[in-house]
């Protein structure tokens, strides 16, 4: 991603598709139990434990790069018995709050996010944070066995952010390569193999 020294806040139409990705999301951990937490994911390294705790962190770096201007090493801890579900909620609901409240309004929230050295744009941080939740949220729903796909309208949306955030060349190891979804994928499909995932058949 571009640095940047002065880009705007996040303006609504951006907002919406975040919040549209965590809803998928939200909808995807409902099918979550206990037992599950040890299946595989779409993401080989990862079982669904794993990839909850992910999810949860990155919601947790995303609302500190858009209320405090910044993004540190660690998340703020968010400590409910060791449940990742009750955890990942929680995240999900302050960034949901956040938006809901500050979208396309001056001053109400940070205009660029410090992560390390580089200052990025609030709208990158808005970006790869709906990325994140929509694609984790379709990882989710495959490793439940929900198999429910991204929406059709949201993926579209997603996909040119994707092309921003995540190009080929420099997307590694947090996606895989591209993998062909075939010719008459839809574009939620077309999403998810631009990140490496098998689409479902």
């Amino acid at each position: 991603m571009r640095e940047a020294t002065g880009a705007s806040a996040p303006t609504r139409s951006d907002a919406h598709v975040l919040e549209r990705s965590i809803g998928f999301l939200l909808t995807a951990v409902q099918h979550v139990a206990r037992p599950m937490l040890t299946h595989p994911t779409p993401c080989s390294a990862w079982d669904l434990n794993t990839l909850l705790l992910h999810v949860g962190d990155s919601l947790a770096a995303v609302h500190e790069g858009l209320t405090a201007g910044r993004i540190g090493i660690r998340p703020v801890a968010a400590d409910l018995g060791g449940d990742p579900v009750s955890a990942l909620r929680v995240r999900a609901v302050r960034v949901l709050r956040h938006t809901m409240a500050s979208s396309g309004r001056p001053g109400r929230g940070a205009e660029t996010a410090a992560v390390g050295d580089r200052c990025l744009p609030v709208a990158a941080v808005t970006g790869a944070g709906a990325l994140e939740a929509a694609v984790h949220g379709w990882d989710v729903a495959q490793a439940t066995g929900a198999r429910r796909p991204i929406p059709a309208d949201l993926a579209a949306d997603l996909l040119d952010v994707s092309r921003t955030l995540s190009p080929p060349c420099g997307r590694l190891p947090l996606f895989g390569a591209p993998v062909d979804p075939g010719p008459h994928a839809s574009a939620g499909d077309r999403l998810v193999a631009f990140l490496g995932r098998r689409p479902m058949s």
